[in-house]
């Protein structure tokens, strides 16, 4: 098996070990601190494999990491952009006032569909559908108007 080949220059190495040495970070940062400082030190690939129980492909891709952007982008993790949030926390205020708010005449509580029909009348909140509603009253553990 080839073995990959890293030099870590000497401030590289004390970052490393301040991760090693602390319990103040995120597990995979620390593997990768492992991976580094093991090869660095010429450790087999295969023995970082088992002692670590990571794969073949994580190594290279820390390495890789390194060489490309530094140890601080090999150890921590590249934020993500993710899928943008479609409703800000003004519609999610909104629909959570409505919902805590006297149900429509006719009405004991507050329904997701009496709610989607509340919220599609007003003009900033516009097309939302149930489910929506829902995630977001889930999500701010409320019980939706139940009394």
């Amino acid at each position: 098996m080839r073995q990959t080949e890293l030099h870590l220059t000497d401030k590289d190495r004390e970052l490393i070990e301040s991760y090693r040495a602390r319990g103040l970070r995120h597990a995979r940062e620390v593997n990768r601190a492992h991976i580094l400082s093991a090869l660095d030190r010429g450790i087999p690939e295969a023995q970082i494999m088992e002692v670590l129980g990571v794969g073949r492909t994580a190594i290279w891709r820390t390495r890789s990491a390194y060489l490309d952007g530094g140890v601080e982008y090999a150890l921590c993790d590249v934020a993500r952009s993710g899928k943008p949030r479609e409703y800000d926390t003004d519609v999610e205020a909104q629909i959570t006032a409505l919902a805590c708010s006297e149900p429509p005449e006719g009405a004991k509580r507050w329904t997701l569909e009496l709610l989607e029909q509340a919220a599609q009348k007003q003009a900033d909140i516009g097309s939302i559908s149930r489910e929506t509603i829902r995630r977001l009253l889930k999500k701010t553990a409320s019980s939706h108007g139940a009394r």
